[in-house]
């Protein structure tokens, strides 16, 4: 047991059992007066016990039957909760075909075959214990029909005659309950759970009634898709019977369940405790009602009261005890025990006989507050034994109170029912018995009542009108009202428009909306009133119609309440024309300082018309008023007369109070001037105080009149000063300033920076180090440093030239920068100054350095000419920019068969010095891929491409013009590529080689964006086209390609179109003359080409001897060099159409004269690249190395046909 507690503790954490502590437990309270007790308390342990072992067979239904699945689960305490679940541990599904009962079974209407499964788990819950008890899977296989008769005809002869029926519809039947009627007795307060569940196809619906009366209102609830009906907090008029009825469109059945409601013990008149005084009579009474009616004993300190010790004063009549001439020794504790077959009731009372003199309970002056002709209730809580009298007294010699005018209530309580002022004062309370006499005073207060002395008016008002509801109220002097308003007994709208003033409501510009009835609150601690009217809003009158006009301006402006400081200004509005006045604006005029200069001074709402304004000292003020409503502002109206204030010290002094020198030995001292009403008095100056900081120095000051700058001379140079700017005028000083820290004049650095060091990075990069400069030679603030440095010539070439120096600046006070941009093999020259806000100190000594060498650029061109059977002319130009000594140039070439394969790559090393080469010993009629870089001992450079094709033999077809300088190419292209680019369109031409009559298209995008390319198609064979609806001042990329050929496309270009400007020119493509223009050049080209391909066909013909001499013996068929196979003639192969490269520009450049030959689009990968004539630069296999393949694959040579038709 707990000490100083009756609470008794069984723990059973540290060993026990609890079945050792089952029992009915009782408390009992005993001292000397007697002995109460406590309710039993049962104590019994929880069980989960496992569910019994037991075979389940299947159960095989057939598809329309019902079924039920028995969980019978285990007798636990307290009861488990059931709950069906399959093998994953999901909760089965329920219906109105489908449910469980309230016994834990699982009831199926009828059966479909989805219902077949083999895991129909039912768990149990025990919540006590925290565990879950599993049965053993139920396995249910429905029958369909259709299985049903296969299985019968498969075990049947042909001559027999079977077949199952068909699924037949049933009428209902109750599965649970059973019979016709049955019985169910509940107790009262309990819940009351009547279930029916039946079988039927298709599925009954369930319907409840209770026979000769209806279903309990608010307690009555159905669950379990009305299988379950449930009634709460049920009592003895829920007895009778109860029908459930099963339906479908069969018929139905149904079910009389006859309800008893029998009850506990409850009570009507539970005993009290009785104080009583020696020789007093007393009774005590313990009544209670149950069904059925419940059983009375009397027990006296915990014993029954038949063998309790006699008392002569008491005697038990049933449900009462009887006490007379009561004495001490009769105080008892008794028990009243009402007991039935269902509960008892337990109650104890003490009797307690007492001789006590009396005591109030009620505090000493007290006061209460009341409302004039309401009641007033004073208390006087008393204790005694014998009971005492109250007896009230007014004042301190009053008499006793009597009367109509006052009620005594028995609790002692004076109640004055119409409390008038003069009721007002100190009311004296008296309790007596015969063993002593006591007297309390309490203090009433009557207060005069709240009152609404001009309540709110019904209103008509026209929409977007303006109106005011007052409310003016009288209350008592002590206490503090609050005012609400309210709009059809709910709070006002949150809308600007209504404003809420000391005794009025505005609403601003009336909607229809805005129609109710207003009301208009008044709350004080001690009462309550309120006052209500209505608003109503009609339309405007259709005539005349209303002219909206700004306000007329305001008039008779009035000051009055003229203080130091403030003074209070009053107006008149003007006509507000039909549209109400949202605010006022105040504007002053200070006819001391700047005369005929009115400045904003505040504004104001437009229910407001005075103003209680702020000033300043010596201003003499005039005011202003304008009304603003939406349509706009008044006219100012008429100034005021004019105040003019008293003089003042100054508030405030000088801002922004600076102090930097100009020159090396001075000190400027600046500020903002006070505006002229901020000098609160005539005769405003400033005293200029300074110091120089960190040294014990008094301070110097200066008083100069209306200026905003005081230079001091003689200063040190760059030393740092404390000052101050304090603001006086004739009648005293501003409040003491703060103070600022200035420098005098800075001077040009005198030392410069020293040990400079640099640090070669690589051949473009280097660092520099120096040591930093004395803050003391600095002489100003250090902003940094800078580094001159300049290229003194390149060691390549030994030639100098115009000397340009670079100057990079780095910022505080660092010590090391690096010099990007450095140009390979070169001498450079550098020195470092220090710089502050004076400008650049001296510089350090020019330190010398090199850059080692580099890579080289590519070569400056590539040519290739004098093409032959064999052979072809290199001829090159040495890189821009050598970077280094050249070692030699490195020559890769590999042919380019049919099917744009490469063939073996060829290596040849070049000296330095030379600048051509002839190749010869090559294949003919075979297209060749060259790779040409230079070499430092660094290492290669960025190498230049370009193709070519040997010419064919003499019997071929197709030979070099006369005098050609240049080879020919092998495959159609697109070249040149140029743009003229205007405002919103650009003219876009290009040059074309390859067979007439192609479709060409351009294809525009705006550049760096990610976005799809948009096409144009060109009309006709056209070499231009013109873009228009283009953005001003957009860049642009844009190339060209031709459909139907091999899908090749130019190189990008990338146009600027040209800013928007005011006025557009007019676009010339346009124009109806240059139309005309180009349609005749079109049908002029388009003639020329007609007679060009009629000639063509002409000269293609030759005789029927030299054909059949080349095609007649496939065995004098050219062979190929590589594998000895024929050539054969494909006009598959020949046209295939070539596959497209990456557009990506190439880091390695060519010269665009000099790369017009290269074949577009030949390489299959995504890493093919062109430079910005359209050379094709990347790969031709496709893989992601930068270097050409080493390739293995084949280097077969066309044959003579083949080329042929390569070329048409």
């Amino acid at each position: 047991m707990k000490p100083n507690s009756g609470t008794l503790v069984i723990n059973i954490m540290n060993g026990g059992k609890a079945e050792a502590y089952e029992g009915v437990y009782q408390c009992t309270a005993r001292n000397e007066r007697g002995a109460a007790i406590s309710n039993n308390i049962v104590i019994r342990p929880s069980r989960s016990p496992l569910w019994t072992k037991e075979k389940l067979e299947p159960n095989q239904v057939r598809e329309g039957d019902s079924l039920v699945l028995h969980c019978r689960p285990p007798v636990g305490l307290p009861p488990p909760i059931i709950f069906w679940m399959d093998n994953a541990f999901q909760r089965l599904p329920q219906s109105e075909r489908v449910s469980q009962g309230l016994n834990g079974d699982l009831y199926f209407s009828n059966v479909q075959p989805e219902d077949t499964r083999e895991d129909y788990i039912c768990y149990a819950r025990f919540n006590h214990t925290q565990t879950i008890q599993q049965k053993q899977p139920i396995s249910v296989k429905v029958f369909s029909m259709d299985s049903l008769n296969d299985t019968i005809a498969a075990n049947l002869s042909d001559t027999d005659i079977y077949g199952a029926k068909p699924v037949t519809e049933r009428q209902p039947i109750l599965l649970t309950p059973t019979g016709s009627t049955s019985t169910k007795v509940e107790l009262r307060g309990n819940v009351l759970l009547l279930e029916c569940i039946a079988a039927g196809l298709p599925t009954p619906v369930i319907r409840w009634i209770k026979e000769g009366g209806e279903l309990p209102a608010n307690r009555t609830f159905f669950e379990n898709f009305k299988k379950t009906l449930k009634i709460v907090d049920v009592s003895e008029a829920d007895s009778g019977n109860y029908k459930c009825i099963a339906r479908n469109i069969l018929g139905s059945a149904h079910h009389v369940i006859s309800v008893t409601v029998k009850a506990a013990p409850y009570w009507i008149t539970a005993p009290r405790n009785l104080v009583l005084s020696p020789g007093e009579d007393g009774t005590l009474i313990c009544r209670a009602n149950g069904n059925p009616k419940p059983n009375i004993s009397w027990l006296a300190n915990g014993v029954p009261i038949a063998i309790a010790p006699e008392d002569p004063s008491r005697k038990v009549d049933g449900d009462t005890i009887i006490f007379s001439h009561v004495q001490e020794r009769s105080s008892a504790v008794y028990q009243c025990n009402a007991s039935n077959e269902y509960g008892y009731l337990l109650a104890n009372a003490f009797v307690n006989v007492l001789a006590e003199p009396p005591r109030i309970l009620t505090p000493a002056n007290k006061l209460y507050q009341v409302i004039a002709d309401s009641p007033a209730l004073l208390d006087c809580a008393y204790f005694g034994s014998p009971k005492p009298e109250i007896e009230w007294f007014k004042g301190v010699k009053g008499s006793i109170l009597s009367g109509s005018e006052y009620v005594f209530h028995d609790n002692g309580t004076l109640e004055i029912p119409v409390a008038q002022k003069d009721s007002t004062g100190t009311y004296t309370c008296v309790a007596r018995n015969e063993l002593g006499k006591i007297q309390n005073e309490v203090q009433l207060e009557v207060k005069d009542p709240t009152m609404i002395i001009k309540q709110p008016e019904y209103k008509v008002i026209q929409r977007y009108g303006q109106v005011s509801f007052e409310c003016i109220i009288k209350h008592d002097s002590t206490l503090l009202p609050t005012v609400i308003w309210l709009k059809d007994n709910d709070e006002l709208p949150d809308d600007e428009r209504f404003l809420v003033g000391k005794d009025n409501l505005t609403i601003m510009n009336v909607t229809d909306k805005d129609d109710g009835t207003y009301t208009c609150i008044v709350n004080t601690t001690l009462d309550s009133v309120s006052a209500s009217a209505v608003l109503t809003v009609v339309a405007a009158p259709p005539t005349p119609a209303i002219i909206y006009a700004r306000p007329n301006p305001p008039f008779d402006l009035e000051l009055t309440g003229q203080l130091e400081r403030s003074v209070e200004l009053s107006w008149i509005p003007g006509d507000e024309n039909n549209s109400p006045i949202t605010n006022f604006v105040i504007e002053y005029e200070d006819g001391l300082h700047e005369p005929g200069v009115w400045h904003y001074q505040t504004e104001v709402p437009g229910t407001q018309t005075t103003v209680q304004l702020k000033l300043s000292p010596y201003v003499n003020y005039s005011f202003r008023v304008i009304a603003v409503n939406e349509i706009g502002r008044s006219q100012p109206s008429e100034p005021s007369e004019q105040y003019l204030t008293k003089s003042a010290n100054p508030d405030e002094n000088p801002s922004n109070v600076q102090g930097i020198g100009s020159e090396p030995d001075n000190l400027v001292i600046t500020w903002e001037s006070l505006k002229g009403f901020q000098s609160n008095g005539p005769g405003l100056q400033y005293k200029v105080s300074w110091r120089q900081k960190d040294v014990d120095d008094e301070w110097t000051s200066v008083i100069v009149a209306n200026v905003s700058k005081y230079i001091v001379s003689g200063t040190p140079t760059f030393v740092p000063y404390e000052i101050k700017v304090q603001a006086l005028n004739d009648l005293g000083y501003a409040p003491e300033p703060s103070e600022v820290i200035g420098h005098s004049g800075e001077d040009l650095p005198m030392v410069a920076p020293g040990n400079v060091q640099v640090h070669v990075i690589n051949s473009t990069l280097a660092k520099v180090h120096w040591d930093p400069v004395p803050l003391k030679t600095v002489r100003g603030h250090l902003q940094g440093y800078k580094v001159y440095y300049w290229k003194v010539q390149s060691l390549s070439r030994r030639s100098r030239r115009h000397v340009e120096k670079k100057i990079l600046t780095f910022r505080g006070n660092k010590t090391f920068g690096m010099l990007p941009g450095l140009e390979p093999y070169s001498s450079y020259k550098l020195n470092v100054r220090v710089v502050n806000g004076k400008g650049e100190g001296p510089a350090s000594p020019d330190k010398v350095f090199k850059t080692p060498e580099g890579v080289p650029s590519s070569p400056s061109f590539l040519k290739i000419t004098n093409p032959t059977l064999d052979s072809l002319t290199l001829e090159w130009g040495s890189p821009t920019h050598p970077n280094g000594v050249l070692t030699s140039y490195i020559l890769k070439f590999q042919p380019i068969n049919n099917t744009h394969e490469l063939g073996p790559l060829v290596e040849i090393r070049i000296p330095a010095n030379e600048s051509s080469l002839i190749l010869k010993n090559l294949n003919y009629s075979t297209r060749y891929k060259f790779y040409f870089n230079a070499q430092t001992s660094v290492g290669s450079g960025s190498q230049i491409t370009e193709e070519a094709v040997t010419i064919m033999d003499e019997a071929g077809i197709l030979r070099p013009a006369v005098g050609a300088g240049k080879v020919q190419p092998l495959y159609p292209r697109i070249r040149n590529v140029t743009t003229a680019a205007a405002e919103t369109y650009a003219n876009i031409s290009w040059e074309y080689e390859g067979p007439d009559h192609a479709n060409f298209y351009v294809e525009y995008g705006v550049a760096g964006s990610k976005e799809d390319w948009k096409k144009e198609i060109v009309n006709g064979s056209r070499s231009f086209f013109v873009l228009k609806g283009l953005t001003p001042g957009t860049a642009y990329k844009v190339r060209v390609g031709a459909e139907g050929l091999s899908g090749f496309r130019s190189s990008e270009d990338v146009f600027e179109t040209g800013p928007a400007m005011a006025s557009r020119q007019v676009d010339i493509a346009t124009q109806g003359w240059f139309i005309g223009l180009m349609c005749a050049v079109a049908l002029l080209i388009l003639i020329l080409l007609i007679v060009c391909f009629i000639r063509r066909n002409k000269g293609g013909k030759y005789p029927v001897k030299e054909k059949e001499d080349a095609h007649a013996d496939p065995e004098i068929q050219p062979m190929k060099e590589d594998d000895g196979t024929f050539g054969e003639y494909s006009d598959a192969e020949d046209h295939k159409p070539l596959k497209k490269g990456s557009r990506t520009p190439s880091d390695r450049t060519v010269k665009k004269e000099d790369s017009d030959d290269s074949l577009v689009d030949y390489g299959e990968g995504v890493n093919g690249q062109f430079n910005e004539d359209g050379s094709f630069i990347g790969q031709y296999s496709g893989k992601k190395e930068k270097e050409p393949a080493e390739g293995n694959e084949s280097s077969e040579a066309p044959s003579p046909v083949n080329a042929m038709n390569s070329f048409v």
